[in-house]
């Protein structure tokens, strides 16, 4: 294993190395403190793979490179670290495009390495030459293709610096095969050369002082948490600025966790499939304070109907987003964790808004999220019911997309930042089981639930070879249902029950598919079955799959039709 020293012999002056392009690469992500690398080799990316052979950092192969980038999602998801994929030219690098837009969408930071065709053949169709800087430019923060070695140390900075700095996410770095074989200096600077780049970090004392104004005069005030807050490491400050005011909060899906959800001023998670309690304040207030949420269209329904009365104040760390989507009064450009410090740090009045937190506090014990056990068929939101109840809420849950994950999101109570791990914006199906190893990888002793449907599961279940491989402790939990319930879900509401493609005629047999990989598994048919055998699948050592077989017909409720406002919520408890 070849370390470069960067002690400075006294008596002569130093000279930086001369690597090659690949030994650039092991000593920069050694610089930037990488502990672990996501990954599947191939041709244009051997050079790389052959330094990294016995440089010490550690390298998971995932069995596709779609798992591999979602497990470099769930790994930054949780640490706040950037998680970094290698893939190979053409085909590898495409596997990637899925994983960088979802990392794109819901910020996160993932440094992306592909290899390329040597810069001779670059634009002649050569074997695996795809042009991955011109597919990925719409889907990632920043990108580059290295042309000479000597780019790579002040490339690779920036990348690790612009990925995890501002409104994190995804960079990705295409290096051809032959600058991989170049030799060059290696000096690393301290910091990137950005004068381009220089995210607000510290808001206006003058937006502050706006935002204390309209707080000391509001009746109706309501927070709007989102994941910004987890980004920005704000959750303290959060709890403190809303207890302080005595502000009810509301969260985005992806913010969950930010703000403990057993607290007496949480109002649930607004939006499509939101409580009711989040979603009338959401719609009644007279002051918005947003920190970290986009106002995503699954939070806000019908702009038309989305907060008409209220002022608007808008906490981000992206201007971009500020005013995109819904008219903002206050903007103010900076991180959460920031702007909460410097609100918490002034002398102002908490309003006098009791008989507003009372209502909705009476909403909020009048309609908590519900559904009616009948018979013997196992219920989604018990099954999530009692595996909360049985891992105290500790666990970090990490799920796939669709009902589930609804169902999980509104029957899951978080206590904690960043164990709550999702595919937000993108909504890609094939997500949770490659990120819950992201996850288990990342918090080795912290135990990891992936919760999964029977459709997405099948999408990247090859990713149980490395569950198996590493004896990952990780319990997969398969809600299975026969249908792409959400497809289905609204198939049955808005489309006359015209189930077309939506119902699974076959499936694989899910304990044969465990077994075939080595992983212990269980299946769970019956409702009076679920206690006894959900607590001994969570309390096994080692990894487990269990296969949960649930009320078909099932729906996710309250819900927000499409083109309906917040107010307009159906199946709300009655």
């Amino acid at each position: 294993m070849r370390v470069i020293s960067e002690e400075k012999n006294a008596s002569s002056e130093w000279q930086a190395p001369m690597l090659t392009g690949s030994e650039i690469l092991v000593e920069a992500l050694r610089k930037e403190q990488v502990e672990v690398i996501f990954g599947y080799p191939g041709g244009a990316v051997l050079p790389l793979y052959d330094a990294l052979y016995d440089c010490g950092i550690r390298h998971v192969l995932a069995r596709h490179e779609q798992g591999a980038i979602h497990a470099a999602e769930g790994y930054a998801r949780v640490t706040g670290k950037p998680g970094v994929v290698i893939a190979t030219s053409g085909p590898g690098a495409t596997n990637l495009v899925t994983g960088l837009a979802d990392a794109m969408l819901d910020s996160l930071p993932i440094v992306a390495i592909t290899g390329q065709v040597a810069r001779s053949v670059i634009g002649s169709d050569a074997f695996q030459e795809t042009s991955i800087i011109g597919i990925s430019t719409p889907i990632t923060k920043h990108n580059y293709q290295v042309q000479h070695a000597s780019e790579l140390p002040s490339v690779l900075k920036e990348a690790f610096h612009i990925a995890n700095t501002g409104r994190k996410g995804p960079v990705l770095v295409d290096i051809p095969k032959d600058v991989a074989g170049e030799k060059a200096l290696f000096i690393y600077e301290d910091a990137p050369q950005l004068p381009g780049y220089q995210p607000t970090v510290v808001p206006h004392a003058m937006q502050i002082r706006k935002v204390l104004g309209l707080l000391e005069a509001a009746k109706r005030p309501v927070i709007l948490a989102g994941a910004g807050v987890l980004h920005a490491g704000a959750s303290g400050e959060l709890r403190q600025f809303a207890e302080r005011f005595g502000i009810p909060v509301v969260h985005t899906l992806l913010g969950l966790g930010g703000f403990p959800a057993e607290h007496p001023l949480f109002l649930g998670m607004g939006g499509m499939h939101g409580s009711k309690a989040a979603n009338t304040a959401l719609y009644e207030t007279d002051l918005l304070l947003n920190f970290g949420a986009r106002f995503d269209d699954r939070l806000t329904g019908n702009l038309k109907h989305f907060a008409p009365a209220a002022t608007v104040v808008h906490v981000d760390i992206d201007p971009a987003e500020i005013g995109k989507n819904v008219p903002t009064d206050v903007p103010v450009v900076g991180d959460a964790k920031e702007a909460l410090a410097m609100l918490l740090a002034a002398q102002a009045a908490a309003p006098d808004i009791a008989s507003w937190r009372e209502q909705l506090l009476d909403i909020k014990a009048q309609t908590p999220f519900w559904f009616v056990q009948e018979g013997s068929l196992i219920k989604p939101q018990r099954l999530i019911s009692e595996i909360a109840r049985l891992t105290k809420g500790q666990s970090t849950i990490v799920t796939d997309v669709g009902q589930h994950q609804m169902w999980a999101a509104q029957f899951y109570p978080f206590a904690e930042p960043n164990h709550w791990v999702t595919s937000g914006g993108l909504g890609t199906m094939g997500f949770g089981l490659p990120a819950a190893i992201g996850a288990q990888i990342a918090e080795p002793t912290r135990q990891v639930v992936a919760i999964v449907g029977d459709a997405g599961f099948q999408m990247t279940l090859q990713e149980l070879a490395v569950v198996a491989e590493l004896a990952l402790p990780l319990k997969i939990v398969v809600v299975n249902n026969g249908a792409l319930g959400m497809v289905r879900q609204w198939q049955e509401l808005f489309y006359q029950e015209r189930y077309s493609s939506s119902l699974l005629q076959w499936q694989p047999d899910f304990m044969k598919l465990a077994a075939a990989y080595d992983i212990p598994a269980v299946q769970i048919r019956e409702d009076d079955e679920l206690p006894a055998k959900l607590e001994a699948f969570l309390a096994a050592p080692g990894p487990g799959l269990l296969e949960c077989l649930v009320a078909p017909m099932e729906n996710v409720y309250p819900m927000i039709a499409p083109g309906d406002g917040l107010h307009q919520m159906v199946g709300v408890k009655p």
